[in-house]
């Protein structure tokens, strides 16, 4: 930002001692010809400035103050350092001016206006902050440090508009006074630049004060400067509006005057009648205010309702505040007519933020509307302090601490304080936050202790999985480096980069942390592709055929628990695909006896039968029978042996009991079209926990070795059991019946998929 401040400097020293050393350096001729020129104009505002600057703070300047003061202005003209700015403004004379809007409006003294007349000479390295200190003292130093954060800070081109903007600027600032030096700057530019020609940098510095100065401004009780910044931005940014409404203004000052005199006159002498104490307070809104509340009603100048606002705060004890700000609505409204749609009752229920108070429109004299509000002291002082400030109290959420550092600032001011208590206010609101900077300018907020790489994820998934390190302030630096308020960051990224686990322990947001965790996720998916890819290949070429079952040996014998493992294993190149494939095929031709060298043995009359007796049904599953009954005598039907889980059906038998089919039984339609009235609808309930009998018939090639792979199979598996297996051979194949007893169609789907997949199976089916 141009001219963001200077300072002015007045001490101990004679006034008349002051003004004319200061006369001349404005009147010496090699300077205004040579390296900068004063136009007579200005050589008397200036003069007259300080004049104005000496009565106001002289008695607080040091001795030797002024002489340094001209020492280093003199060094900076000398140097050519000293230039108009895009304006064509004056800056020593900005500077004077700056300064006189410090003292007379905010109440700044020595340190602030030395600042204000020697931030320049330190940013245009005429002087150093260690000689400032030695000769004006830490204060001083401390808020010039401030100004040159805060020029470096908008040297980034930053996007004002941003929410983190102005916490960032505060937290930059670091002094208090650094803020109220900004704003007096504002407001002396904004009283500059009325008839430039430059009107793109009008237009951007009046959006500025708006978004950002205004409302800092008001939030400090800076009201006067507040309007007056609200009122130019309207001036420069809705020119045409801004004038319709100063003219309509204008055009009724002196009666409205009058008017709001004559509206207050009865209602001051009911109130006192009824003995009650107040104070009143009666103003026209401001220009800005008339024109927000016209674009939001959508309604010319003369549907703005409370154009007059007048505001009673009574001194009330608690006990009684309700009561008496209800009485005086009554005494108001007895006089004149209210409007009931335009009453807001927050004495009742209060805002969520603590605000409280009556409001109320009526039809004054001459049918004018006057809005009046009602509030104790108390809770004048509530609205205020900053709780529930004007502006914010109509919607815009609190800040908490920075409210409450803030508003004790603003008591300071308004209790006429010297500002001497500002050296005392340093802002640590924001140690645990950070804003950093993209090279465009836009802003993002950070936890203290984040990262380069928390800033890459910020941005996209994409720059944050890619990124090998960044640039901050055009430095470059590894990821893993912390970001500082202020920073500039840009990322620097690599095509063939990748995420890695321990980028978790590096980065500190959460945002980040998950997409870590995310890329992570779809990298292992695709290395598991790839490395199982990559080992059919490998199979393929050594005409080797991969079994599932001996596939899934081979991963649980090497220790891996999950097969995702095993794979990325092989991805990253910890294991030898030829290594696997040696092992794989030992273990098919040792533990499967599938050795292609070995003459195949005919499995011709092999038989199995499990020695062990039956297991009993178990109570823990529930056949629901016809309209939800339970506990009725059934049995399974041998035809179809159904089990849990299939879709079944009841049939009513001869003797009174229920046989169970399943729907699909070969049984099943005869039954249904002879017997269709004995047929009952059937369904299971619980938990499958009982073991049923069911047969398999398969047919495969004509080897021994393809039996003993089915069995090894069943036996792996957890809670089936084989009864038996009976195998038949003929012209080179294999067929035969098995029975296993399990608990659902699930483990039965399973166990017959796991079947297909033995070498030389060709078919399985329940029978």
């Amino acid at each position: 930002m141009e001219n963001v401040t200077f300072a002015i400097v007045i001490n101990k020293i004679s006034f008349e001692y002051v003004r004319k050393r200061l006369y001349s350096l404005l009147n010496r001729k090699q300077y205004m010809e040579v390296k900068f020129v004063f136009t007579e104009q200005e050589r008397e505002s200036s003069k007259k400035i300080i004049t104005r600057l000496c009565n106001g703070i002289g008695d607080s300047l040091k001795d030797d103050d002024f002489e340094n003061i001209h020492k280093y202005l003199e060094t900076a003209i000398g140097n050519n350092h000293i230039h108009r700015d895009v304006f064509g403004l004056n800056p020593i004379l900005n500077a004077l001016q700056t300064a006189e809007i410090a003292v007379d409006e905010i109440g700044l003294k020595r340190d602030s206006v030395i600042a204000i007349l020697l931030y320049t000479s330190v940013l245009d390295k005429n002087a150093d902050l260690d000689t400032i200190r030695n000769t004006f003292g830490e204060s001083t130093a401390h808020i010039i440090h401030g100004l040159v954060r805060i020029h470096d800070l908008y040297s980034k081109n930053p996007v004002i508009e941003s929410e983190n903007f102005r916490n960032l600027l505060l937290s930059f600032a670091e002094d208090m006074r650094v803020i109220l030096i900004m704003i007096a700057d504002r407001v002396n530019l904004m009283r500059q630049i009325r008839d430039t020609s430059n009107m793109q940098a009008q237009r951007e510095v009046s959006e500025e004060a708006s978004y950002l100065y205004a409302p800092l401004a008001h939030k400090l009780g800076l009201y006067k400067l507040k309007s007056e910044l609200e009122d130019l931005s309207l001036k420069y940014l809705e020119h045409d509006a801004y004038y319709m409404i100063k003219d309509k203004l204008n055009t009724t000052k002196k009666s409205r005057d009058a008017y709001i005199e004559r509206f207050i006159k009865p209602i001051e002498e009911k109130l006192d009648a009824a003995g009650l104490q107040y104070h009143m307070k009666g103003r026209t809104k401001s220009i800005h205010s008339i024109w927000q509340k016209m674009k939001k009603q959508q309604c010319g100048f003369e549907g703005i309702y409370d154009l007059f606002a007048i505001r009673i705060i009574l001194n009330s004890p608690i006990e009684k505040e309700k009561m008496q700000c209800w009485q005086t609505y009554s005494i108001i409204t007895d006089m004149y007519q209210p409007n009931p749609k335009r009453l807001r009752d927050w004495l009742s229920v209060p805002k969520s933020n603590g605000y409280e108070s009556l409001h109320i429109t009526v039809l004054g004299p001459e049918n004018k509307w006057v809005e009046v509000q009602i509030r104790t002291e108390r809770m004048d002082d509530i609205a205020e302090r900053g709780l529930a400030a004007h502006w914010r109290y109509k919607g815009i959420k609190s800040e908490g601490a920075l409210d409450e550092w803030l508003t004790s600032i603003r008591t300071a001011l308004e209790a006429g304080d010297n500002m001497q208590v500002m050296d005392q206010f340093k802002l640590d609101l924001y140690e645990d936050e950070v804003y950093a900077f993209t090279p465009k300018g836009d802003l993002y907020k950070f936890p203290k202790g984040a990262t380069v790489l928390d800033f890459a994820y910020h941005i996209h998934s994409g720059v944050g999985n890619t990124c090998v390190g960044g640039r901050i302030n055009g430095k470059v630096v590894p990821m893993r480096e912390m970001l500082h308020s202020g920073d500039q960051v840009e990322i620097i990224t690599q095509n063939n980069q990748k995420p890695k686990r321990d980028w978790i322990n590096i980065v500190k947001t959460s945002r980040a942390k998950s997409k870590i965790r995310l890329a992570l996720k779809e990298t292992q998916a695709k290395d598991v592709l790839y490395a199982k890819e990559l080992l059919e290949r490998r199979f393929k070429n050594k005409k080797i055929e991969v079994e599932e079952a001996i596939m899934s040996h081979l991963i649980k014998k090497m220790g891996f628990k999950e097969v995702s493992d095993f794979y990325k294993q092989i991805a990253d190149e910890k294991l030898d695909p030829n290594e696997i494939i040696e092992r794989y095929v030992e273990i098919r031709d040792r533990d499967f006896n599938t050795n292609s060298n070995k003459i195949a043995q005919s499995a011709d009359q092999y038989n199995y039968e499990n020695p062990d007796e039956d297991i009993v049904k178990q109570n823990e599953d529930v056949l629901v029978i016809d309209c939800n009954l339970k506990g009725i005598d059934y049995s399974l039907a041998k035809c179809c042996h159904p089990i849990y889980g299939d879709s079944i059906f009841g049939f009513v038998t001869v003797n009174g009991g229920i046989k169970i089919h399943r729907t699909d039984c070969p049984n099943a339609p005869e039954l249904r079209k002879r017997f269709g009235y004995r047929v009952v609808k059937a369904r299971w309930s619980g938990k499958g926990s009982s073991l049923y009998s069911i047969t398999l018939h398969i047919i495969g090639n004509d080897d021994i070795g393809i039996v003993n792979n089915i069995t090894s199979i069943i036996s792996k598996e957890e809670k089936i059991v084989m009864r038996s297996i009976n195998i038949d051979s003929h012209d080179g194949l294999f067929s035969g019946n098995l029975i296993v007893q399990l608990n659902d169609t699930s483990h039965l789907d399973a166990l017959v998929k796991k079947i297909r997949t033995v070498k030389g199976v060709k078919q399985v089916d329940r029978i």
